[in-house]
């Protein structure tokens, strides 16, 4: 079956069975059905268990077989070693989707693994789809239904939510209740055997009830197709995710600089980046972002109002506003004149509005009203603190009215107090308006959501530019090392594949003896460099493998006896296969390219400052592949070397343009072979506008078969 369409008829069901209901509250069996009935479900509710009889007077079936009627949904909470037979008999019944809430499968190791692939290889027989095991349940709040065993049911309301930990949105399902947010599905991945967070952004993302997509993940089960969906639904739909973890599954061997200046977090960062997904740092700040979305029109831009009745919290409030790329609103000069006009002259009428610690809530309602009537304010936040005077519910239903007659903005409240202002922040949660304690999380919320405005807008409709290239060639190298029993390249290997892919490069040769050593270097051209070619030998000057600026026979014959005596005194074991002689490249600015494979979304390209400094200076920056020309761009100007690329001080500007195309080759070089673990040029020389690049180091890992 058509997982879409699967997952269509889980979000809406017409009838549903639990297989392991129990008439003893308290066991999960009876709070599936509970919260069915609970939750207001008005399909069919077959509850499953072998005993029969009633259970909260529902008849009770004895085995799905038994069920004369269809069933949409079948819940599972039975023991984890009977859960195989009923799968069966689940899809011999026709039974669309499972929810597996039974735990003991691939978390409890390899046994648990082999058990859950069988789930899957007997659902797929069938063209069932599955959600879990070891999950919460499911819950759609406009069908309505609530197919978990959690303490309650969300309200409605237009954020989905999915969470790869189900104890996590038990949390979160109690805290929502209380802050008033409100979902529109709520959805426990589990295990994720057969259905991930992949299938359900892409279910939210046409699901007309929802708006806004959170997201709780410890891992991606397939990057591409993380990316590609997310970059289908994120210009129509906000996605927040937190993503805890680090991957040990994707760490790599730090050969190569990319190797080792990738943390194994950096592929996920850079892949939320590039397909539109807005990555939150904690809880809290997702939750943040979904209360203001679920209240408030995004904003139009990044200008805020600040109104307060204390000096403080309003500087704090601007300086928070300035540190989260928000920028101070210029009021119009109607709004200063009408602030001027209806406030005490002590009053402050320019942002932040400071209407005193006398402010009353007529007070409020003349300066929310005017800021949010000002073209030059995109939202507005109000700040309170409890004066002697100061009437806090009041002034709350003051902004509840200026929202009903402004809706098109967004208008935050933070109401800076205890038990104060406990029922004035009622008052704002039933008006829709979103309330704060302090300021600095109201500010986040405000900034999250124009980031989100920013990153929709940036992304494009490109496709990776397409080089002519000499594939036939790469490939034949590739083969020849690994025939070789090889892993890493020599450099003249390296150097060829680079070239086949129009990458310009020092030309090299390898010169297995001193006299085709010096015949080699007549040829190419004095001066020279000289290269230890050998697999086992990465950090070649660490060791006396590399000998720069050699003018003449003499001097390249003499550095090739040094250079394999060098290396027979530092690593007597290591395989040599001669020495490489190159031509020595005109001296540009020094960048490096490179490129290392993660496991879940693949090459990962990293360009910034090259030279032997790079690991301790760490101007870097990373995309993954396959790019285009826009995310070459980003690339390079993401780092410090980038704004030196464009001219400083009187400098000509380097080629970016040849830079840029080098780093678009190797990304089609390395998503044409994925043998190629790690690349890198170090350094790649950058000259002036126009100029071009030259590739002056290039070291290529393949993989093991």
């Amino acid at each position: 079956m058509d997982r879409q369409r699967g997952i269509d008829v889980l979000f809406n069901p017409k009838s549903i069975a639990v297989i392991g209901a129990s008439e003893i509250k308290g066991k999960l069996g009876n709070d599936v059905v509970r919260n069915l009935i609970d939750s207001g479900f008005e399909g069919r509710i077959y509850p499953i268990n072998p005993k029969s009889g009633e259970i909260l007077n529902l008849k009770v079936y004895r085995s799905v077989s038994e069920v004369a009627g269809d069933i949409d949904v079948a819940v599972i909470v039975i023991p984890a070693k009977y859960v195989h037979p009923v799968v069966e008999e689940c899809g011999k019944k026709g039974v669309t989707a499972l929810v597996i809430i039974t735990a003991g499968f691939k978390e409890i190791g390899h046994e648990g693994q082999e058990a859950e692939k069988r789930i899957v290889e007997i659902a797929e027989k069938y063209g069932m789809i599955v959600q879990g095991p070891n999950c919460l349940g499911i819950v759609n709040t406009f069908a309505p239904y609530n197919a978990s065993f959690a303490a309650g049911t969300p309200e409605k309301g237009s954020v989905a939510f999915a969470s790869q930990s189900g104890a996590l949105m038990t949390g979160i399902l109690d805290w929502s209740l209380m802050e008033k947010i409100g979902f529109s599905k709520f959805v426990s991945l589990g295990n994720k055997a057969q259905l991930d967070e992949s299938d359900f952004i892409e279910a939210f993302g046409k699901d007309p009830d929802t708006s806004f997509l959170l997201l709780y993940i410890e891992s991606v089960v397939d990057g591409r197709k993380f990316m590609d969906v997310c970059r289908k639904i994120a210009p129509h739909k906000p996605i927040y995710v937190v993503k805890s973890g680090v991957s040990t599954a994707g760490a790599r061997a730090a050969s190569s600089h990319t190797g080792s200046l990738a943390g194994s977090d950096t592929a996920y960062s850079v892949a939320f980046k590039q397909c539109g997904v807005i990555r939150a740092d904690s809880m809290s700040e997702l939750f943040d972002v979904a209360n203001v979305f679920d209240d408030c029109y995004l904003p139009r831009g990044n200008r805020v109002a600040i109104v307060t009745n204390a000096g403080g919290p309003g500087i704090i409030t601007t300086d928070a506003c300035e540190a989260n790329g928000l920028q101070m609103a210029q009021f119009s000069a109607a709004t200063i004149e009408t602030l001027k006009n209806g406030l005490p002259s002590a009053a402050s009428v320019y942002n932040p509005v400071d209407a005193l610690g006398t402010a009353q809530p007529d007070d409020y309602a003349l300066c929310v009203e005017a800021t949010l009537q000002d073209e030059n304010v995109d939202s507005v936040l109000v700040l309170l603190t409890p004066q002697a005077m100061t009437k806090e519910a009041e002034t709350a239903q003051v902004l509840v009215d200026c929202r009903k007659k402004y809706p098109n903005k967004p208008l935050l409240a933070v109401f800076m107090g205890g038990n104060s202002m406990t029922y004035a922040r009622i008052v704002l949660n039933e008006g829709g308006i979103p309330v704060f304690d302090f300021p600095e999380r109201a500010v986040n919320a405000i900034a999250e959501l124009y980031r989100y405005i920013v990153l929709r807008n940036s992304l494009k409709d490109e496709m990776p530019p397409k080089f002519k290239a000499e594939k036939k060639r790469a490939k034949e190298i590739i083969e020849s090392v690994r025939m070789d029993r090889r892993r890493v390249m020599l450099g003249s290997e390296a150097h060829e594949i680079a070239e086949a892919y129009g990458i310009p490069v020092a030309r090299i040769r390898l010169a297995t003896s001193a006299e085709e050593a010096k015949s080699i270097a007549a040829e190419l051209g004095f001066p020279v460099v000289l290269k230890i070619a050998s697999p086992d030998i990465v950090h070649k000057s660490d060791i006396g493998g590399i000998m720069i600026g050699l003018k003449s026979e003499e001097e390249v014959e003499n550095g090739f006896l040094q250079i394999l005596d060098n290396v027979r005194a530092h690593l007597p074991r290591a395989v040599v296969y001669g020495v490489d002689v190159q031509e020595m490249a005109e001296k540009g600015k020094e960048l490096i390219i490179g490129c290392s494979r993660d496991i879940q979304f693949g090459p990962l390209i990293m360009f910034g400052a090259g030279g032997i400094f790079v690991n301790y200076l760490k101007d870097v920056s990373f995309r993954l592949a396959p790019m285009t020309r826009s995310d070459a761009s980003d690339l390079i100007f993401e780092t410090k070397m980038g704004t030196m690329l464009r001219g400083v001080r009187g400098e000509e500007p380097s080629d970016i343009d040849g830079i840029a195309d080098t780093i678009l080759r190797i990304s089609q070089l390395v998503c044409d072979f994925e043998d190629i673990v790690e690349l890198d040029i170090n350094p790649l020389f950058a000259y002036e506008k126009g100029k071009g690049v030259s590739a002056v180091d290039v070291k290529i890992t393949i993989g093991g078969e």
